[in-house]
């Protein structure tokens, strides 16, 4: 009874306060008409987007045992739902809104519940900026999970994610993309980051690491976990992330234009190039060139393209692409074995280390042919860029791994994060969710 007196307060809350919010968002997008067809490219682009995460989903879910495939499917579609919700409330103002705080974050208060957003944004609607931008914040924390799949309770990811999102995720969007000044204005410094390598790929791939250390070890890592239950899933996954990723890169133009075509046409090049580096490591190393390696490259060049895309030709490309499977290999074959933590699905090497690398590249390889003024190192002879690249990659490095240690503190102090050997030994998809993937034929 209690419980349903306390949905239907929430209820009424909901409703008497969103029409006074009035979801402000202009539906005609004020008295500026936007340019069509940038306006349809991004509608494309943020489908595009948004259709990583079941990408992802199925990437991950092929790679765990069959008893928790289940477990990451959830969790990438509850990042859909949850992440969607936060960015609406109060997610898009902290990354967005107005500097506060010394610039560290934006003014939650700018777009509550979407309140102001109307008009353009450049040349498209502001609401579809929203959305757009909305489509990073579900994939980020999503790309989380592969590093404590397989042990993590439910409900501790969930509010572990939530948190996450508006303390990490949206600090990092605003010091990059926000327009923050002074020491958190990397953007203003002219770090260049073009889709996220700095917001998304390191930002993510360095909480991975800290909660994988944070929640432990599975049970029985390494000698008694089983290979990937599912590689065409895993490789039907890479393939959906692949090509999402031009809606991630060209789309960050927000515009079709010159500088969309490059970021387009470079990260499909780096990323044919990282799953070829990797094949042929894989042939050198063990005598065999394996799928779960190229598919493992290919997104290593995905995430190493994507902060470089907009300042790097397609020659440019072909050696981030090269150096994105390189490093990832290093770390996921020694780094990983000498340190033994146990990063499920190695979303620190190929998100964090290839996020790095792609981070730094755009140092070496930016031209001003594509950027139209920054030069990396191989192009003017100076270091200037790169030193630029390495001061966002610091600042997101240290911040996104203290402030995710802190918070998984927090939250496992108050309900918990890992589950117990119990559920952990039956599987997450029934001790989380009381279902099966795969059904027993009579």
């Amino acid at each position: 009874m209690r419980k349903t007196r306390i949905i239907g307060a929430l209820a009424f809350l909901v409703f008497a306060v969103f029409p006074q919010l009035g979801l402000a968002a202009s539906l005609d997008g004020g008295d500026a008409a936007p340019d069509t067809g940038d306006t349809a490219f991004i509608i494309v682009a943020s489908a595009l987007v948004l259709l990583m995460t079941p990408g992802l989903a199925f990437f991950y879910g092929g790679l765990v045992r069959r008893k928790n495939i289940l477990s990451v499917l959830m969790q990438c579609f509850m990042c859909m739902c949850l992440m969607t919700v936060l960015w609406v409330i109060v997610g898009y103002s902290l990354a967005f809104g107005s500097n506060v705080a010394g610039s560290w974050i934006g003014n939650p208060s700018d777009y509550l519940f979407l309140s102001g957003v109307d008009g353009l944004s450049g040349t498209i609607p502001h609401l579809l900026f929203v959305a757009f931008q909305g489509m990073f914040a579900i994939i980020t924390p999503a790309l989380i999970l592969g590093a404590f799949a397989e042990r993590l309770k439910f409900g501790g990811f969930c509010l572990l994610m939530g948190l996450w999102l508006l303390l990490v995720y949206c600090p990092v969007c605003h010091w990059v993309w926000g327009g923050a000044e002074g020491f958190f204005g990397l953007g203003a410094d002219g770090a260049l980051d073009f889709a996220g390598g700095t917001v998304v790929h390191i930002n993510a791939g360095i909480a991975a690491l800290v909660l994988a250390l944070v929640v432990g070890k599975r049970k029985g890592y390494p000698g008694k976990i089983s290979p990937p239950h599912n590689l065409p899933f895993a490789v039907l996954g890479a393939g959906l992330l692949w090509f999402g990723w031009f809606g991630f890169n060209a789309g960050s133009q927000l515009a079709a234009d010159y500088v969309a075509v490059n970021a387009f046409t470079v990260t499909q090049i780096a990323t044919a190039m990282a799953g070829l580096t990797w094949a042929i490591i894989d042939r050198i190393v063990t005598g065999k060139a394996t799928m779960l390696g190229m598919i493992t490259g290919a997104v290593s060049g995905l995430v190493a393209i994507t902060p470089a895309c907009g300042s790097v030709n397609p020659m440019g490309a072909l050696g981030v692409g090269a150096g994105a499977s390189i490093c990832a290999y290093f770390s996921v074959a020694f780094i990983k074995k000498k340190f033994g933590y146990d990063d499920s699905l190695d979303v620190f090497g190929v998100h964090g280390v290839a996020g790095i690398w792609g981070a730094l590249a755009a140092g070496l390889w930016a031209t001003a042919s594509v950027t139209g003024g920054a030069e990396g190192l191989f192009y003017n002879g100076q270091i200037t860029q790169l030193l630029i690249q390495l001061k966002a990659v610091i600042y997101t490095i240290v911040y996104s791994g203290v402030v995710t240690f802190i918070l998984a503190k927090i939250v496992q102090a108050v309900i918990g994060l890992r589950s117990d050997e119990d559920a952990e030994s039956v599987g997450m998809d029934l001790s989380d969710h009381a279902e099966n993937a795969y059904t027993k034929l009579d």
